[in-house]
This record gives structure tokens, C-alpha cells and sequence, in this order.
């Protein structure tokens, strides 16, 4: 997962991609720390999916500009459109059958 910190660099790459993952965290924050690598290995199965983490203690304007007012806090986008918010508790299994959901629907290989 890259690190984003240009908000103006963000809103390009949302429009510029079919899905979007966005990952907000803080430094102080626990739970953010240890849900990253969780993530970093469940994108592994979502080669396609552009993937970036954004410190709101490097880019403070994130959080006003995509509404976070908690972290850790995941953002999809799929067609420049939010598609999924998950925040605060975020449990795995639920949040990785949404992303193959949308997934599977703009990227089903065809046999």
C-alpha cells in the first residue's frame, strides 16, 4: 500500500481508476497499526485495486476532505464513487467480501 499525501494527486487517481482503496490512519493509533499489515495481505488477492494509506498526521486536510472523523477509517472507490466506508471496528471477513463483491464485478476474468 502506497503512501498518498497529495489530496489533489488523490482525487486524480480515484477518477482515474476503476477501484480505489484508501486507508486513513493516525501515528498514536494502535489498532491502525496493526490492521495495516492485515490489509497489505488482503489486497494481495485484489492485484488490480490501486491501494494507498494516508496519515492524517501527515495530511490533515484528508480528514475534512473525505469526511474521516475517526480512524482507523477505509474508503472504495468504484467508478470515482464511494463504494464502501468502513470505520473505528472493522472486522476482516466482512470488509473482504465487499471489496470481492465489487471486485468480482469489474474484474471477473471470462474463460
Amino acid at each position: 500500500m502506497d503512501k498518498i499525501t497529495n489530496l489533489e494527486e488523490t482525487e486524480q487517481i480515484i477518477g482515474n481508476n476503476s477501484m480505489v482503496f484508501l486507508y486513513f490512519s493516525t501515528q498514536d493509533c494502535g489498532i491502525c497499526t496493526s490492521l495495516l499489515p492485515k490489509l497489505n495481505e488482503m489486497l494481495k488477492n485484489y492485484p488490480q485495486i490501486k491501494s494507498f494509506h494516508i496519515s492524517i498526521d501527515e495530511s490533515p486536510m484528508a480528514s475534512g476532505k473525505f469526511s474521516v472523523f475517526t480512524v482507523p477509517t477505509i474508503i472504495v472507490y468504484v467508478d470515482g464513487r464511494e463504494a464502501i466506508r468502513e470505520a473505528r471496528f472493522i472486522a476482516m471477513d466482512v470488509l473482504e467480501e465487499k471489496v470481492a463483491k465489487y471486485y468480482s464485478l469489474f474484474f471477473e476474468e471470462t474463460a
